[in-house]
């Protein structure tokens, strides 16, 4: 067992002689020629965009296709749940399909229509488009609040 170990250090004895002289003829003192300086990058774009830049670039991002954030729901999903009238304003409230309730007013934009109008007991809607394509003629959608609910 010893004589393995003295062969083993006499054998990375001698073969750490040839990185000492390496180390030394480029003048590093010897025990730092193992370390490995990192290199510094550097990118040629070559006519390449750069894939670092930030293409926003300090511009503010507006979300155009769910403002509000009921764009998505369609006229048919949507219950009537009840209407407030505050200071001459008339909103609605309505719930989607997974129960979350919306307050909508007159002119609010959906994925298939916007509202026309709002009255005390019912909201119509303007359907413009089934499935993403544009109806010829609009139709109007009436949902009304039970009597009882009232």
């Amino acid at each position: 067992m010893k004589k393995l170990a003295v062969i083993l250090l006499a054998l990375g004895l001698l073969a750490a002689g040839p990185f000492a002289s390496i180390a030394q003829e480029q003048g590093t003192p010897p025990g730092k020629d193992l370390l490995v300086s990192p290199a510094k990058g550097t990118y040629s774009s070559a006519g390449r965009r750069d894939p670092f830049k930030n293409l926003l670039a300090g511009k503010d991002i507006k979300d155009k296709s769910a403002p509000g954030g009921i764009l998505q729901l369609a006229i048919e999903d949507m219950t009537l749940v009840g209407i407030i009238n505050a200071n001459q304003k008339m909103t609605a409230i309505v719930s989607g399909p997974q129960g979350f309730p919306f307050f909508i007013k007159m002119g609010d934009r959906f994925a298939d229509g916007y509202v026309l109008s709002i009255t005390e007991s019912q909201v119509v809607f303007r359907k413009t488009n089934e499935r993403g394509i544009p109806l010829m003629r609009t139709k109007d959608i009436i949902k009304e609040i039970n009597p009882e609910e009232r």
